[in-house]
């Protein structure tokens, strides 16, 4: 996270300052000109995924969540770094959306206030208001729909804000500010980040989140194959003996 030190500093020393999300390190140092003038010379250290670590020149530290993690240097045609970038985000909303779902669902389970499936054998559930062939074509429609319209925004940003691209005028429901960032009553109900062009905070926070939630995705995964249940029965049995019940004994019993 960029942070701005401000004030006159001439002295030579190092100025550091905390925030929730990385410690950035400015290094001031004054150098004497011709003139007789002061010639500050600034130099930052980013904040890295591995400290010490020079980041690739085309993670200049301005998209959200930067690190300069790449090691396999997918991001150096920037075009191809335009869609990792919208591809992370939609894939970490997705993963917010399904550990909430599976952590709720659980929870109702396992406390027996709902008589539910475990997360990974939901889907194999027949439902009387609709056949599964059925619940697969709306499903194919309207994601199908949705995923369209973000491409087509994706490839001319703002277009979908315009008026007739939706039907029933919802365009003018969208703001449309920024790819990936649609706006409007409809997708950002409370009003947050509306200059988006200045919202790195809210940005920030969001990706992290994804990506953490990223992780517990695989982590769900991973639990459901080893272990044959869910998340919240994992972590009981984990309370109920958190020496012994860890995730090196579980794989260690079921390769065993």
């Amino acid at each position: 996270m960029a942070v701005v030190l401000r004030g006159g500093i001439t002295g030579g020393f190092l100025h550091q300052r905390r925030d929730t999300s990385s410690v950035i390190t400015r290094r001031i140092s004054s150098v004497r000109a011709a003139g007789g003038g002061i010639n500050p010379t600034v130099a930052v250290e980013r904040a890295t995924w591995l400290p010490g670590l020079d980041p690739p020149p085309y993670l200049d530290g301005k998209l959200a969540g930067d690190y300069g993690f790449d090691p396999l240097g997918l991001g150096e045609d920037p075009e191809s770094l335009r869609w990792y970038v919208q591809a992370e985000l939609v894939h970490s909303r997705f993963a917010m959306l399904g550990v909430a779902g599976i952590l709720f669902t659980d929870l109702l389970r396992t406390t027996g206030i709902r008589n539910l499936p475990v997360w990974y054998e939901a889907g194999a559930v027949k439902f009387d208001f609709a056949s599964t062939k059925t619940l697969i074509v709306v499903q194919f429609l309207l994601m199908g729909f949705a995923e369209t319209k973000r491409y087509v925004d994706y490839v001319s940003p703002g277009s979908q804000a315009k008026e007739g691209s939706f039907f029933f005028g919802i365009e003018a429901a969208l703001e449309g500010l920024e790819p990936g960032y649609p706006g409007g009553p409809l997708l950002n109900p409370l009003g947050l980040a509306k200059d988006i062009k200045n919202a790195h905070d809210w940005k920030l926070k969001e990706i992290k989140n994804g990506r953490l939630a990223m992780m517990a995705m695989l982590g769900f995964f991973v639990q459901a194959s080893v272990t044959h249940t869910g998340p919240i029965d994992n972590l009981v049995e984990h309370l109920s003996n958190p020496w012994h019940k860890t995730i090196i004994q579980t794989l260690f019993t079921s390769t065993s």
